[in-house]
């Protein structure tokens, strides 16, 4: 039967409901950490750097619904924009579903727990340090590889 099926492996990503594709989001975090760019290369280097409204302890958007006043070049993931952000942790549900694999046996709408991505050790729960505590000059000392 098809509602047996979860909406996940049953649909494409253009076509989920707007609560699906939120819910799809396993709150790890990764996509608010600060990334720098090689102006030469093109290549996106992430920082242990977290904007300034992530709550370090939820891994949550403490600003989400008005997310793109306060921070202007928030990242905003849609079904025809996933596959333009290159530099999407591999663990991610977007990119994940993108590129055809499965969500992971960790991924909360798998476990049915909030909590199996920070158990898991794929967030970024206790790994960061806020972008507003170090100068923007500094942030090429912050580069880290943990989340590739």
């Amino acid at each position: 039967m098809i509602a047996q099926i979860p909406f996940w492996q049953r649909k494409r990503l253009s076509e989920m409901t707007q609560q699906e594709w939120e819910s799809l989001c396993d709150g790890c975090g990764k996509c608010c950490l600060n990334k720098l760019e090689d102006e030469d290369t093109g290549e996106v280097y992430h920082t242990e750097l977290v904007c300034r409204f992530m709550d370090e302890s939820t891994c949550q958007c403490t600003v989400y619904s008005d997310r793109l006043e306060k921070v202007p070049g928030c990242t905003v993931l849609t079904p025809g924009t996933v596959n333009d952000y290159h530099w999407l942790p591999h663990t991610c549900a977007y990119r994940t579903l993108a590129e055809g694999r499965p969500l992971a046996d960790w991924h909360p709408l798998r476990s049915g727990n909030p909590n199996t991505v920070h158990e898991a050790g794929v967030s970024i729960r206790h790994k960061v340090i806020r972008e507003d505590k170090v100068a923007e000059e500094n942030w090429e000392e912050h580069i880290i590889h943990w989340v590739l």
